[in-house]
């Protein structure tokens, strides 16, 4: 499908080089938006409003919306005011208030200037709210209606105000004052009896909703929970301001997952695509993860530099510390992925915490004796019978699997409670991933290791 695509791209950039528009429009009109957006990628700056401009005006708001802030701001600021209004006048809000935030000053008046008063209104109050709450990513347009209402009445109102809405397949039920005290979806109102039945005899009124101050990976979370394709926001009074669609809850999900991502590898979250981001940007994101892992890692160095004597008496020991480090550094990202995942998807919690060090625990017992007894076998028949290798005694074999076992131990028990510690200080738990885990790993390993050497080797 994507070398289909790709294919299709390139027939249709070489006819806007060889200038065929007449034939481009009649093509560009039946793709979908997301698609035409991504021919935007390959142009020239110069080439950008030309392709703009061969879309009809409710396709190219659509693909405005999909397009790059690069791409947008370039537009925006070649756009004659004419223009520019009748690109926001087909916008959802929450598109509108999304683009105005990637924007710089400049650009944000004459976004604002060229809105209507309604749209300028709404997209102030969804600025207001902030950043990464409900309110920030709801929209205001979302039919509303009155429990006095018939059904005839009710589906009269949707055919006048939809068009404008985002969603019309769920209807909110408001009082007077805005306040939420029910929904009625579109296949209640096309369903009922008689159409003189009243709104409030057929809404429901057990829903569920959330604040404008909610945090948006919540509800992103339920909405993927109860499958709704909409979830109504209220502010502090309950009285409703907006909704939530899905397709919103699916760009936060992506977002958070990429966050979550980039900090369990140690960079600080990048909000630019990596294509367009500089070396400098880049370095700017992992100089900082990399500065405190390696002054951290600087523990190791002064647990080998005390054991020192310890590894001089015996040289075969210093074989093995690689196989170690790296074996306890996995079993603990192991532990911290799947605790991390938990908390994420609001699996665990961190009152759980006794049955999660339990149950890996008992996990870290079976995997470290697992990999002791082959540890064992490999180290004595291959290193020791296979390759003749004689300062592997069987007391050296004895300490680096037993040495192994305990680490593995230690380390599942340190992957699993750390994302919950920073869970319970209100911490991202995917600052706790893989970079601090493997550095204090790599220490308790050496200790542990070292400590055995000198308890059975009398060294």
């Amino acid at each position: 499908m994507a070398e289909r695509f790709e294919i299709v791209e390139k027939a249709l950039l070489a006819m806007l080089e060889e200038k065929k528009y007449s034939t481009l429009k009649d093509i560009l009109v039946t793709m979908n938006p997301s698609d035409v957006a991504g021919l935007f990628d390959g142009l020239e700056e110069k080439q950008i409003p030309l392709l703009f401009r061969l879309l009809n005006k409710e396709q190219a708001a659509e693909t405005f919306v999909e397009m790059d802030p690069e791409a947008q701001e370039l537009l925006i600021r070649g756009f004659s005011d004419n223009e520019l209004k009748e690109v926001l006048d087909e916008l959802y809000v929450d598109d509108a208030a999304d683009i105005v935030e990637e924007m710089p000053a400049n650009v944000v008046k004459r976004i604002l200037k060229a809105a209507d008063p309604e749209m300028r209104s709404s997209i102030n109050q969804i600025l207001r709210y902030p950043e990464n709450s409900a309110g920030s990513i709801m929209t205001t347009e979302y039919v509303s209606l009155r429990p006095t209402m018939t059904v005839e009445e009710a589906i009269l109102r949707i055919r006048r105000q939809g068009v404008d809405k985002e969603t019309i397949y769920t209807c909110y039920v408001t009082a007077k004052d805005r306040t939420l005290i029910g929904l009625v979806t579109v296949k209640d109102l096309l369903l009922a009896e008689d159409d003189e039945m009243k709104i409030e005899d057929i809404m429901l009124t057990n829903m569920i909703f959330v604040n404008t101050r909610t945090d948006q990976e919540e509800v992103a979370h339920m909405l993927s929970k109860y499958n709704f394709l909409a979830l109504p926001v209220v502010d502090g009074e309950g009285r409703m301001v907006g909704i939530v669609t899905f397709d919103d809850a699916m760009d936060v999900m992506e977002e958070e997952a990429t966050e979550d991502m980039e900090l369990m590898s140690g960079m600080t979250p990048s909000e630019k695509p990596y294509l367009r981001s500089s070396p400098f940007d880049l370095f700017k994101n992992r100089i900082p993860w990399l500065m405190l892992m390696m002054v951290s890692a600087t523990f190791t160095g002064l647990i080998m530099t005390a054991f020192e004597d310890a590894l001089a008496a015996q040289i075969a020991l210093s074989a093995f510390i690689p196989m170690l480090m790296g074996t306890g550094g996995n079993s603990g990202s192991q532990s911290s992925v799947t605790v991390i995942r938990g908390l994420s998807l609001g699996e665990l919690e961190f009152s759980d915490i006794g049955e999660i060090l339990w149950k890996e625990l008992r996990t870290a017992l079976l995997c470290g004796l697992s990999l002791a007894a082959v540890c064992f076998a490999k180290i004595w028949f291959i290193d020791h019978l296979l390759l003749g290798n004689e300062s592997i005694t069987l007391m050296v074999d004895l300490v680096v699997c037993c040495a192994l076992a305990v680490t593995v131990i230690l380390a599942k028990a340190v992957g699993c409670l750390l994302p919950l510690g920073a869970k319970a200080l209100k911490l991202d738990p995917a600052v706790m991933a893989s970079p601090f885990i493997s550095t204090i790993v790599d220490a308790l390993s050496l200790l542990v290791y070292f400590m055995f050497a000198k308890a059975l080797l009398k060294i």
